[in-house]
C-alpha cells in the first residue's frame, strides 16, 4: 500500500470503498455476540486461551503444518520436523503477543523484529531484523514477486509511520492492511506469513475491537482456505480500489468465522461438554 497521497490518513480513506463499512458492521456484529456470551462474564480466560491454541492452529495451517487441534493440544515437543516446527513458532507468536501491545503503537519495527525472533527460535544472524539485499526468503506458499530489500525497507518505515501517528480507520481497515503489507513484502527472512498474522491480531487486540483476543482470525482465514486467502492478498497488492476491498471483506470473514468459533466454545462451555 502506498503511504502517499492527497488524504492524511490514507487508512481511513479505504473506510470508503464499496463494501468495506459493510464489512467493519457486519464484524463489529460478531465480536459483540462473543462478548454478550453469558459464558464470556465468567470464563472468559478459559475463551482467551482456547482462541489462542487455536488461532495457532489456523496459522499453521496456512503455513503449510495443518494439523488436527487436538494434535497441537496433545504435543509437547515442536522441534522434531519442519511442520512440528511451524507449529511451534505459531504458539510461541500467539503467546507473545499479548505481551507486546503496549509497545505496537510507539515502536511497531521493534515489535515486528521481535516476532522474528520469537518464530525463528534465535538461530542465524539473519534473524529479528529485515532482511538484507541478496538474502533469500523462505516463504514458499506465497508466490508474489519478491521486493527488493530496499524497497521492502522503505514500505516497512511508511507502515510504521501510519500507525505511529494514528489514524480514525476502523480497526478492521488498520488490521487488514497491516497484515497484507507485511506478508505483499515478506520483509524477514522466514516466518512472514505467521508474523503477518500476528500483527494482524496485535492490531485487533490492541484497537479494543476484541480486547480479550477472543476472535481469532487466524482461524477463519484457515477455513476460508489457502487458495481464497492468495487470491484476495493478490487484491490487496494490486493496489486497486475493487483489490483492496476484497482484501479487507476477506479479513472481515475471518474475524467473523474466529468469533463464530468462540461463540462455539461458548456454547459447549454452557453445556459442560467443553
Amino acid at each position: 500500500m502506498s503511504t502517499t497521497g492527497a488524504t492524511a490518513d490514507p487508512l481511513a480513506a479505504l473506510a470508503s470503498l464499496p463494501g468495506v463499512a459493510e464489512s467493519v458492521e457486519s464484524v463489529r456484529k460478531a465480536v459483540d455476540r462473543v462478548y454478550g456470551h453469558r459464558v464470556m462474564r465468567r470464563r472468559s480466560n478459559e475463551i482467551t486461551s482456547e482462541a489462542a491454541l487455536r488461532g495457532a492452529r489456523g496459522s499453521a495451517a496456512l503455513s503449510g503444518a495443518d494439523w488436527a487441534l487436538e494434535e497441537v493440544r496433545r504435543r509437547s515437543d515442536f522441534s522434531g520436523d519442519d511442520d512440528a516446527r511451524v507449529v511451534g513458532a505459531a504458539l510461541r507468536l500467539t503467546a507473545e503477543a499479548g505481551q507486546l501491545l503496549s509497545i505496537w503503537r510507539q515502536s511497531p519495527l521493534r515489535v515486528l523484529a521481535r516476532l522474528h525472533l520469537v518464530a525463528a527460535a534465535g538461530k542465524e544472524d539473519e534473524v529479528g531484523r529485515p532482511r538484507q539485499a541478496g538474502e533469500p526468503v523462505d516463504e514458499p506458499l506465497v508466490e508474489l514477486a519478491l521486493p527488493r530489500a530496499d524497497e521492502a525497507h522503505g514500505r516497512l518505515e511508511g507502515l510504521s509511520e501510519l500507525i505511529i501517528s494514528g489514524s480514525s480507520a476502523p480497526a478492521l481497515i488498520t488490521a487488514a492492511v497491516v497484515h497484507g503489507e507485511l506478508l505483499a513484502l515478506r520483509p524477514f527472512t522466514s516466518h512472514n506469513g505467521l508474523i503477518a498474522r500476528t500483527a494482524e491480531r496485535i492490531v485487533l487486540v490492541g484497537s479494543g475491537l476484541d480486547p480479550k483476543s477472543v476472535c481469532p482470525a487466524e482461524v477463519g482465514h484457515a477455513e476460508l482456505g489457502g487458495g481464497a486467502y492468495l487470491a484476495a492478498l493478490d487484491g490487496y497488492v494490486s493496489g486497486t480500489p475493487e483489490g483492496m476491498a476484497a482484501w479487507i471483506a476477506h479479513c472481515g470473514k475471518a474475524v467473523e468465522l474466529g468469533a463464530r468459533e468462540s461463540t462455539a466454545v461458548c456454547e459447549a462451555l454452557q453445556r459442560g461438554a467443553a
